[in-house]
């Protein structure tokens, strides 16, 4: 007598990241790559993009899993990725230009402007939602060393305000790190 093994019908088969992924690319990176060239205008930057937004979307494998309207999610990305190689790029302009006003005789190596600017954007993205006047004073204090009566003249202020500036902007940096403030273990 032959046995037959009875197996209940195993559902099919849900595809792995890696496919998922996979198939996100070949089926969008065309034109994702076509719409970022438009948009930017220089094909070498948007294929350095496209790049950016698919290792964007490849670290984040909920995103993956749950993506509905893949080029929804696909320019949001890299408008995303856009905006913050703007920020990245207002804050290095910046900071370079500061360091020629400072002479020939402080000339910091690529490294050193990379870490500083590195520095300066999480600077910037950790002071986001907060009040013009605490942002300023913040940065008086903390990157220009001013005094706080410095300060108040500058904003036109009291020092006691300027001190309540700053009370709220690290209030505000601790928050957004997500550190408890007040509190000790």
């Amino acid at each position: 007598m032959d046995l037959i093994l009875f197996c209940p019908a195993m559902p099919p088969s849900q595809p792995t990241t890696t496919q998922r992924l996979s198939a996100l690319y070949s089926d969008h990176h065309g034109w994702l790559f076509a719409w970022l060239r438009k948009k930017i205008g220089c094909p070498h930057d948007a294929a350095d993009l496209v790049q950016d937004t698919f290792t964007r979307i490849m670290s984040s494998r909920d995103a993956l899993l749950n993506m509905q309207e893949p080029r929804a999610y696909l320019t949001t990305t890299a408008k995303r990725l856009l905006i913050n190689q703007a920020r990245r790029r207002a804050i290095e302009e910046v900071y370079l230009a500061g360091l020629l006003a400072l002479g020939e005789d402080y000339a910091p190596s690529a490294e050193q402007v990379a870490a500083a600017v590195e520095a300066l954007e999480q600077i910037s993205l950790v002071l986001e939602g907060l009040a013009q006047k605490p942002r300023d004073a913040f940065l008086m204090r903390y990157l220009d060393g001013m005094t706080h009566a410095e300060i108040a003249d500058s904003l036109k202020v009291s020092t006691k305000m300027v001190q309540k500036y700053l009370v709220q902007a690290l209030v505000h940096c601790h928050a957004a790190l997500g550190v408890q403030v007040g509190r000790r273990a």
